[in-house]
């Protein structure tokens, strides 16, 4: 979920580590909390304040935690944390603030002051980030990496997030408070699903660890022989598809269909290419991405942002999208993973 359970620590220093990048983090989470704690108005701001402060506290104490206690009891801790914030969500009781909303009058005044600017800090983000990862990654100031060397994209997209606020700033003539406030009004519309693409990553190790790649190849050879190239290829393509959309996020999908179909099927079994199978087996997950509430960062978050009536809206939508690409998905794997 944090560092507790993703991060290998990092063999050189580096400024920007992934451990400070975790309690930047829990810093930011530990605001959240403060301020729901001070809105007299918030509907729920007890549990509100308990569900961030149960997320935040993993990113701010778990290193701490496991060389004071132990691993075992700091993810017995984490474990029940969970739980916890899965209860909070289940039963309602996260809720958005009060907030002093801008009058149309102001908003329109910003939007023409600002223009299409606005959509500068969004392009510096993937720019910035790309040209830290390829050219700089490497820089080394008296022995300490200004990146951290085992999580190179990570702490680049953290400054690449760094500068887009710099400019943002420039062009908005905004403070750091006013930012950082801004930030807890996003998240607070989002609400408990801004942390569902961690959570549902953590399940997605949870089912590796379990062999369920080895429970859905014993399963395979029941109903689809394994001479059958085609039907194969489909339930990969399918299975891709169907697990990512249970679990809201194709990198936690791959490793277990990946586990129990491609590789002793397709790829032991038949001789198939594996570059071009894991990638198209990849874009089958993501069709399933496109119809599923589970991806809450894709379908659910930007209907919130856009104070869509329908929910689901974004999902509706992207079906026929994602149907089409699937079936397209089937036959381009058939067609070029195998050599003969």
């Amino acid at each position: 979920m944090s560092a507790v359970s993703q991060t290998t620590h990092s063999a050189q220093p580096a400024i920007l580590s992934i451990d400070n990048i975790y309690l930047l983090i829990g810093f930011l989470v530990l605001f959240l909390v403060v301020k729901t704690l001070q809105d007299k108005q918030h509907p729920k701001r007890l549990t509100t304040a308990l569900f961030w402060m149960l997320f935040g506290n993993v990113f701010l104490f778990g290193d701490l935690s496991i060389s004071l206690i132990g691993e075992t009891l700091t993810y017995q801790w984490v474990g029940v944390s969970v739980i916890a914030i899965a209860l909070l969500a289940g039963m309602g009781k996260v809720s958005m603030g009060t907030y002093c909303t801008p009058s149309e009058e102001e908003l329109d005044k910003s939007a023409q002051t600002i223009g299409n600017k606005l959509f500068i800090p969004a392009v510096l983000i993937p720019v910035i980030t790309v040209i830290c990862t390829l050219f700089l990654g490497g820089i080394n100031l008296g022995g300490t990496y200004l990146f951290d060397q085992n999580h190179l994209t990570l702490a680049s997209l953290t400054l690449a997030c760094g500068g887009a606020l710099l400019v943002a700033w420039k062009f908005t003539s905004g403070s750091p408070i006013q930012a950082i406030g801004e930030s807890r009004r996003l998240v607070d519309s989002i609400g408990w699903a801004a942390i569902l693409p961690q959570m549902l990553a953590m399940l997605g190790g949870v089912f590796i660890v379990a062999n369920t790649g080895t429970a859905i190849q014993d399963i395979v050879t029941l109903f689809i022989s394994p001479d059958n190239r085609f039907m194969l290829v489909v339930l990969y393509c399918v299975g891709m598809a169907l697990f990512t959309m249970v679990m809201g996020n194709a990198f936690a999908a791959f490793p277990v269909m990946t586990a129990g179909i491609a590789v002793p099927f397709l790829i032991q079994g038949h001789g198939a290419s594996p570059a071009p199978l894991v990638a198209i087996g990849m874009y089958s997950g993501y069709c399933g991405t496109l119809m599923t509430p589970m991806a809450a960062n894709f379908n659910i978050i930007p209907a919130a942002l856009l104070d869509l009536k329908d929910k689901y809206q974004v999902i509706k939508v992207q079906i026929p999208t994602a149907i089409a690409l699937l079936i397209i998905n089937i036959f381009l794997m058939y067609g070029v993973i195998f050599n003969d």
